[in-house]
């Protein structure tokens, strides 16, 4: 059977504390302990790694993180084609996905990054490379590369099988061995997308009074 992408992020949003950090553990308390006081240095951070180890969700955790706390950020991806002024207000200036940037995205993240540290604003970004590796203007390169670099790792199909039993523990939901597998083996491996599936799958099983199989998980994709 054709392996499924899924090309979708976590239904509940992602948090700090939703986020599984496995080999990620010491990437994941640097971010907890500046997402809680984010003016306390100007000192950069730089994450990177492959599709899948979730870049992207902690930079979007540190972003609904300040945002409960009720402060502004600025934010830049790739499919940000008119990037605003850096804006004095921003608590920190937050870049995903770099080495997908075209030259107007890198000449704005410089200018963001160069008035972050006149302000004494942190800089939170993501790539899938380390940064000597970032085929990027060389002042932002280097820049993404003096502060706090971590490297994310995937995690492995232990781990993944871990945090998919403890997402269908904390909804009630039984997994079966089968369909533990069935889901490894058939659908995106990223995390973020197999626990929408399970958001998915238990939708479904609530839906039609039936509990998760694989006959349910067939089921379910012919009539989505």
């Amino acid at each position: 059977m054709k392996q499924i992408a899924l090309d979708i992020g976590l239904a509940s949003g992602p948090t700090l504390a939703n986020f599984f950090a496995g080999p990620n553990e010491a990437a994941l308390a640097h971010l907890r302990l500046w997402a809680g006081n984010p003016t306390r240095s100007p000192v950069p951070t730089y994450l990177w790694g492959p599709g899948g180890s979730g870049k992207t969700h902690l930079l979007k955790s540190v972003h609904e993180a300040l945002r409960e706390q009720g402060g502004r950020v600025g934010w830049l991806d790739a499919g940000v084609h008119e990037a605003p002024e850096f804006d004095e207000t921003w608590a920190v200036v937050l870049l995903d996905d770099v080495h997908l940037y075209t030259a107007v995205q890198q000449h704005a993240a410089f200018n963001w990054f160069v008035n972050a540290q006149t302000h004494q604003r942190w800089v939170l970004a993501t790539g899938a490379l380390p940064p000597s590796d970032l085929q990027l203007r060389e002042d932002l390169r280097s820049r993404l590369g003096w502060g706090h670099v971590f490297q994310l790792h995937v995690l492995d199909e232990s781990e993944r099988r871990a945090v998919l039993r403890q997402q269908a523990d904390a909804r009630g939901v039984f997994l079966g061995d089968e369909v533990m597998d069935f889901m490894l083996t058939r659908f995106s491996r990223d995390l973020g997308s197999l626990v929408q599936l399970l958001d998915q799958l238990d939708g479904y099983a609530l839906q039609t009074q039936r509990a998760i199989t694989i006959p349910l998980i067939k089921a379910m994709l012919e009539n989505s």
